[in-house]
């Protein structure tokens, strides 16, 4: 725990649901773990899905069952799904209670998609793929997109599918688990491979 300014408390909650992109998030969910945050999987319900890589998820909880109170922070990572139909809107509604609430939440790639439809972009600075993506969901917000590669406003985090280290950064930043030459180093090193960020790591007691 050593460099850290934030302290694990509640869960960090990740959505899981057929077609997640499994690239996405691990940056984000293996740091919060290694500093001692409870990573839990929230699915549609509890019946098992499989992950666009293949992977077999079975989730902790259904989505119905989490509150806003009893999370630190929801990661919502893109999917084939987001897409294709509405079947993941009520992940973007839980989304919605979170903001409302002042609990953070963190989007990237397609999930950033349903988040305009649900009206979350409008009044947010946000970026996501490519601007016009968003701006096939009708939304309302095309003027608060940000040309970069993962976009923090308030409480709310947004990224593009190739950008899996800056979303990381960006939560990191959010939950006050790293910040300065630290989180630049952690970026760094993970980023560009940049061998001198391990030595500030190492130092600061953040590996």
């Amino acid at each position: 725990m050593n460099a850290t300014t934030g302290r694990p408390g509640k869960p960090v909650h990740l959505a899981v649901y057929d077609t997640l992109a499994d690239w996405e998030t691990g940056h984000a969910t293996a740091q919060l773990a290694r500093i001692g945050h409870e990573i839990r999987t929230v699915g549609p319900a509890t019946a098992p899905v499989r992950s666009i890589g293949g992977l077999r998820i079975q989730p902790d909880l259904a989505l119905a069952d989490l509150r806003p109170e009893d999370s630190a922070l929801l990661i919502l990572p893109g999917a084939d799904l987001w897409d294709t139909g509405d079947s993941l809107a009520p992940f973007a509604r839980t989304a919605r209670a979170f903001l409302d609430a002042g609990v953070p939440v963190a989007a990237i790639c397609g999930a950033t998609a349903g988040l305009a439809r649900e009206g979350l972009l409008d009044g947010r600075d946000h970026t996501s793929a490519v601007s016009f993506y968003l701006a096939a969901t009708g939304y309302a917000g095309g003027g608060r997109y940000v040309e970069a590669d993962a976009v923090t406003d308030g409480a709310l985090v947004t990224a593009g599918p190739t950008e899996p280290v800056a979303f990381a950064r960006e939560i990191l930043r959010l939950l006050g688990v790293y910040e300065g030459e630290v989180l630049d180093a952690w970026y760094r090193l993970f980023h560009d491979s940049d061998a001198a960020a391990y030595a500030v790591l190492e130092k600061a007691g953040a590996l």
